[in-house]
């Protein structure tokens, strides 16, 4: 046995060692001796299962063996349990044995089997989420995944995208099937909690996004955190597909008619800003409100007046152009945005559009005509926005309805003008402005004797900056905000009062008060005429009310039954404007009616026919009524022939500006004495008063 003198290896680190094919120890270094904590001396020349029993089976033993065999290298690692460490061994081939070179690794090792130990403790957690996860190393690198990630990685194949495994760039894989954006923002997140840094864990990173899952759009939320002290990365992916399309189904719900399916006013509202803001000044609004849609309803029910207005929907969609948007506002209003037109575009588009309207509609095989009126507002050039729009599309549209059913109305500052006058009415009127109320009174007269008998009360506003005002600056207005009513509540009273006052002073004139229909509705007129009555003293056939064909027309029932009550108590109850509307002569005629007022046009009318030759129509509609019972007052004479024409009809009494203008209560008195002292002919003085 050879033993080595000569020690070439005693500044090696690691031990050292020999072995012969006997297993006998022909060389130990001092590193070795140390490690293995035997003496040099009691190791050479000894052999190895001698010295050291306990590695007789184990790795050591089958890997020098194997050495011994085949003259290849080995490196394995072995736990010496006598001393409870980790050594590392490469072997090596050599003519006469084996070198053997040992290191203690057993820290190494152990930090290694907790690194071990602690990833497949995550891994075990990353099992049991329910989300596709992964962890990553401080490359970025794929080191471990979950059964979920595995499945998912599945359909991605399926999709024909490459699926991410152990060792694979997590961000690479995930760029697959991601936009731009997502990469950019996922990448600079990953990277930041991969890298490290001052508070590299604390957020963690979060980010939703879509991609591509075989035919349909699936969505994501990814969840990174750094993993403390290891610096690994743990990534979920939690797939929040159902919950993105139920939140797209309420936005998109949230932004749409639910009966149509267009548009609603908010989003239509949102449409137009972004129209104006691509293209300020170019691009119109029209307001489409559909004529008389509430008897529809009345009449047919909800249920056919749903599915009309979802084929007006339609139809309006098909007739408008594909950069357009048809919506709806509401009730029976629908609203067009015409994109990058100007106004005489969009008031031609706004005729196409009623004229799609004529053909009948048909809901549940019944043919329902429909029309609109309809507003066009065009956007200028630094104009107001979008709200200033659509309100002047809808001042609009209330004039095309205000003109007639199935108008077209295009917007003008006038019209701006006149909807902010409305306003300051309505708010005048709510703020006490019937104390700004005034009372004018026009004389009726006998026409055959020229007596003055009554006179009609005609309802003014002293406006403080706008001075005296006719009713048709606010009437319309107080009706449709509710006032109309008070304000005839008051008219009443003031001017029974005032017919009271005239009557003590000597000066019995009966009066004339206009009723609207609103009255009617509110079913008040009878107590409230009672009131007034009561409360001024006045006798009830000293009063009449005087109401429009067209008032009477629209429920002439209701308007019987409050007007039978009236002419009992011994008001008395006159037509007013006959001639203006289209009501039944024979309906009204069946109304407890004491006075019919021939309005200005039919007399004229009937002048011109008398001129052609056709007979004095106005003879024939004064004859019906004294037939009947009923007085006949013509007004608005104005000329000797007008004069001249009514008597020759047989009108009982007549008013116009030749006979009288309306005047303060203060001047009727002085127009009454006037009258006496010319002999008490108001008609004759009229007539001389003229020829002068």
């Amino acid at each position: 046995m050879h033993v080595d003198t000569v020690d070439p290896l005693s500044a090696v680190s690691d031990g050292v060692y020999r072995l012969d094919r006997e297993w006998r120890f022909t060389y130990v270094n001092a590193a070795a001796a140390a490690l293995l904590a035997r003496r040099v001396e009691d190791m050479v020349g000894q052999r190895a299962l001698d010295c050291f029993p306990e590695v007789a089976g184990t790795v050591i033993e089958a890997e020098y063996r194997a050495v011994f065999a085949d003259g290849r290298d080995r490196v394995f690692t072995y736990f010496h349990a006598p001393q409870g460490r980790w050594f590392e061994i490469r072997a090596f081939a050599d003519p006469d044995g084996l070198t053997a070179f040992i290191r203690d690794v057993d820290d190494h090792h152990r930090s290694d089997q907790r690194r071990a130990d602690r990833v497949a403790q995550l891994t075990a957690v990353l099992e049991a989420l329910p989300q596709a996860t992964v962890l990553l190393d401080g490359d970025g690198r794929i080191v471990s995944a979950n059964r979920r990630w595995t499945e998912t990685g599945e359909v991605i194949r399926d999709a024909g995208l490459r699926p991410g495994v152990i060792g694979d760039s997590y961000l690479e894989v995930l760029s697959q099937h991601l936009t731009a954006e997502d990469r950019r923002i996922i990448g600079a997140g990953i990277g930041g909690l991969v890298t490290g840094g001052p508070r590299a864990a604390d957020p963690p990173f979060v980010h939703d996004y879509a991609h591509a899952m075989g035919s349909q759009r699936a969505y994501f939320r990814l969840q990174a955190a750094r993993v403390e002290p290891s610096g690994q990365v743990v990534v979920t992916h939690t797939d929040i597909t159902e919950r993105v399309r139920d939140q797209q189904a309420l936005a998109w719900r949230a932004a749409h008619d639910d009966l149509t399916e267009l548009p609603n006013r908010a989003r239509l509202l949102e449409l137009v800003g972004e129209a104006l803001g691509r293209d300020p000044g170019r691009g119109a609004l029209l307001l489409l409100g559909l004529d008389g849609f509430k008897a529809v309803n009345d009449s047919l029910g909800h249920e056919v007046g749903d599915e009309l207005l979802r084929q007006v929907g339609a139809r309006l969609r098909e007739q408008v152009r594909p950069c357009d948007v048809v919506g709806r506002l509401g009730g029976d209003q629908f609203l067009v945005l015409a994109r990058g037109c100007d106004a005489a575009e969009a008031a031609a588009l706004a005729f196409r559009l009623r004229t799609a309207l004529t053909r009948p509609f048909c809901a549940e095989g019944i043919p329902v005509p429909l029309t609109a009126s309809i507003g066009v507002a065009a956007a200028q050039p630094g104009g107001d926005g979008v709200h200033q729009l659509l309100s002047d599309a809808d001042t609009a549209a209330a004039a095309a309805k205000g003109a007639g059913r199935d108008q077209v109305h295009v917007f003008s500052p006038g019209l701006r003008e006149a909807a902010r006058w409305r306003l300051e009415v309505a708010n005048r009127l709510r703020d006490g402005a019937v104390d700004e109320l005034v009372v004018h009174y026009q004389p009726l007269v006998r026409v055959d004797t020229g007596e003055p008998e009554g006179v009609e009360a005609l309802l003014r506003w002293q406006h403080p900056e706008r001075g005296l005002l006719s009713p048709a600056a606010f009437l319309s207005v107080a009706e449709e905000t509710g006032q109309l009513i008070p304000i005839t509540r008051w008219l009443l009273g003031e001017t029974t009062r005032q017919a009271a006052e005239w009557a003590a002073g000597g000066l019995p004139l009966r009066m004339s008060v206009n009723i609207s229909a609103r009255h009617f509705s509110a079913e008040t007129l009878v107590h409230d005429v009672r009131v007034a009555l009561h409360d001024s003293g006045l006798a009830p056939e000293n009063l009449v009310l005087e109401l429009t064909e067209t008032s009477v027309a629209e429920d002439p029932t209701r308007a019987e039954d409050q007007l039978s009550l009236l002419q009992n108590s011994g008001v008395v109850v006159a037509i007013d404007d006959f001639g203006t509307g289209w009501s039944s002569l024979a309906q009204l005629l069946a109304l407890p009616i004491g006075t019919l007022k021939i309005d200005r046009s039919l007399l004229t009318a009937a002048a011109r026919l008398a001129a052609g030759g056709s007979g004095s129509v106005l003879t024939a509609i004064v004859s019906l009524a004294r037939t009947i019972g009923i007085r006949s007052v013509a007004e608005g004479v104005e000329t000797p022939a007008h004069l001249q024409m009514v008597r020759e009809a047989g009108c009982e009494l007549a008013q116009g500006y030749l006979l009288a203008r309306p005047m303060p209560a203060a001047d009727v008195p002085r127009w009454a004495s006037r009258v006496r002292a010319a002999g008490g002919d108001s008609c004759a003085l009229a007539l001389r008063g003229r020829a002068h």
